[in-house]
């Protein structure tokens, strides 16, 4: 399974490789960065899951690169990490975005449980609702698929994360490596074949809602069209 990315903004640099290594050593897949601007520009070119936001940074501070990530993004997770302990400190954390708030210093393995802590929940929140896809109701946490008031079918483990995935890329490419690595554990020739039969099989599946298309890009990946 492809790694969990987290974007880790430090700029003390023995105190950053230190998170940094440590968290890799949990299998998460870590981008430092050394300032605020610096952190603004990966979060735009990467794909991170979580944010760990140092507060006071050279160029931008945590709580302003915060409110600017808000208004793209309302829902990815981010820790504060800093020295301050007065309580409008803390306050004004939460009141820009934040989502929780450790204090220096602090464990490594107090980090990697409210990290883990707050995937967990987002996870929670982007699988709960039903989601409608033309005239499906795709129900990911029970992995069902229900065209109009016709009987539910039942879809197998993979075929739903891959449907998710999907969905979640509407009207895009989905990168057809990256969902190789993170559904299948790799992009190998084998696995490909796999996933090419899970798409014919997703596409019999939708088939009754003709709005609905999933396109074989060719060298890239498939785009759910609806």
């Amino acid at each position: 399974m492809a790694k969990i990315k987290i974007l880790l903004a430090e700029d003390e640099p023995a105190l950053g490789q230190i998170i940094k290594e440590s968290l890799e050593t949990r299998d998460f897949d870590v981008l430092l960065c050394e300032n605020g601007e610096k952190a603004f520009e990966v979060f735009n070119n990467e794909t991170p899951e979580l944010l760990v936001l140092d507060v006071m940074m050279p160029k931008k501070d945590g709580f302003t690169l915060a409110k600017e990530i808000r208004t793209i993004d309302d829902h990815i997770p981010i820790i504060f990490l800093t020295a301050k302990s007065q309580t409008q400190d803390v306050v004004e954390g939460f009141s820009v975005g934040g989502n929780d708030y450790l204090k220096k210093p602090f464990s490594m393995e107090e980090l990697i449980v409210r990290i883990h802590n707050l995937l967990g929940r987002t996870m929670l929140q982007k699988t709960a609702e039903i989601i409608s896809l033309g005239d499906f109701q795709f129900n990911f946490p029970k992995q069902v698929l229900q065209y109009k008031n016709e009987p539910e079918v039942q879809l197998t483990h993979r075929e739903a994360h891959l449907l998710f995935h999907l969905i979640k890329n509407k009207n895009q490419v989905l990168d057809r490596s990256l969902i190789l690595n993170k559904l299948w554990g790799s992009d190998d020739f084998f696995n490909a074949r796999s996933m090419d039969v899970f798409i014919t099989k997703l596409r019999k599946k939708l088939s009754p809602d003709e709005s609905i298309k999933i396109i074989n890009v060719r060298g890239f990946g498939y785009k759910l069209i609806c």
